[in-house]
């Protein structure tokens, strides 16, 4: 492992699979798929935009796309497994799975306490990262998913952001390598700077700068194995190869060149 962590080969393409065990904790940060994993040692918290959670060996979690969330150890370090999915590509095993009902758009719950998911999570990882055939994939995916969308009651409405806040994060989201300054941002939005960062922080739980990295970060995510890594730096609006690096490895514990090894 690489840090702690390593990133294995897909059998399926648009499923990352990683697996990790560090006593490192995370600051504020989001995913641009969903995520389902499992912790086999230790325990961890997190706040989510779900709440704050514990989450045990044993226990199946989950995050959302663009969910921001943290993670620290409880104890000395944990240990999990997780797999993460495009989101067109889970929406559609959704889609599947909900058999003509109303389909979830986020996964409910953050931690799930059931064995029979755990024990299912656990052969899809084996069969996601071995050598299992693409209808066994497909049906292990099509059960996992069906049970993870099951558990948790409703899912509460979304809550749109403030229209200032959405104009100044347009900005980022519309060209997250632009020259976006924060003055520019509070003139989009028809705030104050002061009053700008309040409400943004509150309404996504980023700052507006946390918020801009993260984006790179993201973009960066998606250029990584279509050219060199110096390449994807200048690419997705870092200033260099390092501080791509240090971006990338502070929210997904990973190295861009882990993350590009383990998607060839």
């Amino acid at each position: 492992m690489d840090g702690g962590f390593r990133m294995h080969r897909s059998a399926v393409s648009g499923v990352e699979a990683v697996e990790a065990a560090t006593g490192r904790s995370f600051s504020r940060h989001t995913h641009e798929q969903f995520g389902i994993g499992l912790i086999h040692r230790g325990a961890q918290k997190s706040l989510s935009g779900r709440g704050m959670v514990e989450a045990e060996a044993g226990d199946v979690i989950t995050v959302n796309p663009n969910e921001v969330h943290d993670g620290m150890p409880v104890g000395d370090a944990r240990a999990w497994r997780i797999l993460y999915f495009d989101p067109d590509m889970f929406l559609s095993l959704a889609a599947e799975a909900a058999e003509g009902s109303s389909m979830r758009f986020e996964i409910p719950q953050p931690v799930m306490r059931d064995g029979a998911i755990a024990r299912r999570f656990q052969v899809l990882f084996a069969a996601v990262t071995g050598e299992a055939d693409a209808m066994r994939s497909e049906e292990l995916l099509l059960g996992l998913t069906a049970d993870i969308l099951r558990e948790g009651g409703e899912v509460e409405a979304d809550q749109s952001l403030p229209s200032s806040v959405a104009r100044a994060r347009d900005l980022i989201d519309d060209d997250p390598c632009g020259d976006i300054s924060l003055a520019r941002m509070a003139r989009e939005s028809g705030l104050s700077r002061f009053q700008l960062v309040r409400a943004f922080s509150r309404a996504t739980g980023l700052t507006p700068h946390a918020y801009l990295v993260q984006a790179r970060v993201h973009l960066a995510r998606r250029l990584i194995g279509r050219m060199p890594l110096a390449e994807v730096a200048a690419a997705s609006g870092f200033a260099d190869q390092s501080h791509m690096t240090r971006a990338f490895t502070a929210r997904y514990g990973l190295a861009p060149g882990v993350y590009a090894r383990g998607r060839s």
